[in-house]
C-alpha cells in the first residue's frame, strides 16, 4: 500500500456519520479514497470531504468492493446485514452500533484502554457505547495503578445521543414552554425511547430512562455500561451499577462516577495519573471553580475529568466527574482512533 486506504462510511448522512467524515479529515490515517454510503433516499446527494464534493451512494453488498476499512453507524439492523458482507469482500469493519459489542468473537475497543484486543479481530471491531467510552478513559489510569473493585455511575446524557429528531424535539419543546405552553400541551414523540409505549418532554426535564427497560428493571443503556465495562477491562469481578439519565443538553455527556479501588489511592496521585493518561484532560481546581462542563466539551476529542475527591465513609472510595463530546469521543472519534490503531499495528489487510 503506497498511497493510502480505501475507506467507506455507512450511515454517512446521520449525526455520527457526518462526524466520522469530519474526524477522517483530521486523522493521521492515510486515505486514498472515501466512499459515502446511505439509504436510497440519500443517494445522489453530496457531502464534502477535504473540500471535495463526494456523491453519496446507496448501500448495497457490492458497495464494499475494494474497500479496506468500513466505518458503520446506521443502526444495528444495517450492521447485522452488511458488516459480514463488507468482511467477505476484504474490508475491516468498525461498527458503532450495539449489535456486535457483546459477541465474544468481536473485540470491543477503546484505544487508550485495550488496543491490544485488536489483534484478535476477525474482520469486525465494535465501538463501545458512548457513555462507557468516556468512563473507561477516565478510570483506566486508576485501574492500572491500584485496581478497581466497584463502580457506580450516574449519567447525565445529552439529547444528541438519541439522534437528530430528538434534538429537534428538544428545541421545539423549549421554544413552546418559553412561549407559555404548559407541559401537558406538548406532544413528545421520541424520548425517552422512540420504541417504548409512552413519551415524555425532555425540555426543562430529566428522564431516568435511556432505551427500554430490560432485566431487573435496568434499561438496556444501563446494561450496556455494566457489561461493556467488564469486557473492555477484561475483568468479570468488577462490580458495576449504572443509572442513565437524559437531560436537556444538546451535546456532551456528563457522568458522576463513584469507585472503590483495590488498593489505597491518594487523591493527588489520582489527579497526576489522569493528567498523564492518553486521551484524558484533568480539569480540577475547586478553589477557582474549574471542573469539566458539557458545553465546553463540544467539538473536542478528549475526555475531561474533575471533582476528584475521597469518599468520606469508605477508605478506598473516590468520586469523579467525567465529561466528553458523545458524538466525537463517544462515537466518531473513537471509531477513527480504532482505524488509526489498526494501521499502526499493521492489522488492516489490503
Amino acid at each position: 500500500m503506497s498511497t493510502g486506504y480505501h475507506v467507506a462510511v455507512v450511515g454517512a448522512t446521520g449525526a455520527v456519520g457526518t462526524k466520522m467524515i469530519e474526524m477522517l479529515e483530521r486523522t493521521t490515517l492515510p486515505i486514498q479514497t472515501i466512499r459515502l454510503l446511505a439509504s436510497k433516499r440519500s443517494a445522489g446527494k453530496t457531502l464534502v470531504f477535504n473540500n471535495q464534493p463526494i456523491v453519496i451512494e446507496e448501500l448495497t453488498p457490492d458497495s464494499f468492493e475494494g474497500i479496506d476499512i468500513a466505518l458503520f453507524s446506521a443502526g444495528g439492523g444495517i450492521s447485522k446485514v452488511y458488516a459480514p458482507e463488507a468482511v467477505k469482500r476484504g474490508a475491516v469493519v468498525i461498527d458503532n452500533t450495539s449489535h456486535f459489542r457483546m459477541n465474544p468473537e468481536v473485540p470491543l475497543v477503546v484505544p487508550e484502554v485495550n488496543a491490544h484486543a485488536l489483534a484478535r479481530h476477525k474482520g469486525i471491531i465494535a465501538n463501545p457505547n458512548c457513555s462507557t467510552i468516556q468512563m473507561m478513559v477516565a478510570l483506566e489510569p486508576i485501574r492500572q495503578k491500584v485496581g478497581l473493585k466497584r463502580l457506580i455511575v450516574s449519567t447525565y446524557q445529552a439529547v444528541s445521543g438519541a439522534g437528530a429528531k430528538a434534538l429537534a424535539e428538544l428545541a421545539q419543546e423549549s421554544a413552546d414552554l418559553l412561549a407559555g405552553k404548559q407541559p401537558e400541551e406538548l406532544n413528545p414523540e421520541i424520548l425517552p425511547a422512540g420504541s417504548d409505549k409512552k413519551h415524555y418532554p425532555i425540555a426543562f426535564n430529566a428522564l431516568p430512562q435511556i432505551d427500554v427497560f430490560a432485566e431487573d428493571d435496568y434499561t438496556y443503556e444501563e446494561w450496556k455500561m455494566i457489561n461493556e465495562t467488564k469486557k473492555i477491562m477484561e475483568d468479570e469481578t468488577i462490580q458495576v451499577a449504572a443509572t442513565c439519565v437524559r437531560i436537556p443538553v444538546f451535546s456532551g455527556h456528563s457522568e458522576s462516577v463513584y469507585i472503590e479501588t483495590a488498593d489505597h489511592a491518594d487523591v493527588a496521585a489520582v489527579k497526576q495519573w489522569i493528567s498523564e493518561a492518553p486521551g484524558a484532560v484533568l480539569q480540577d481546581d475547586p478553589s477557582q471553580q474549574i471542573y469539566p462542563q458539557a458545553l465546553n466539551s463540544v467539538g473536542k476529542t478528549e475526555t475531561f475529568v474533575g471533582r476528584i475527591r475521597k469518599d468520606l465513609d469508605v477508605a478506598n472510595g473516590l468520586h469523579l466527574w467525567v465529561v466528553s463530546d458523545n458524538l466525537l469521543k463517544g462515537a466518531a472519534w473513537n471509531s477513527v482512533q480504532i482505524a488509526e490503531t489498526l494501521h499502526q499495528q499493521g492489522l488492516v489487510h489490503v
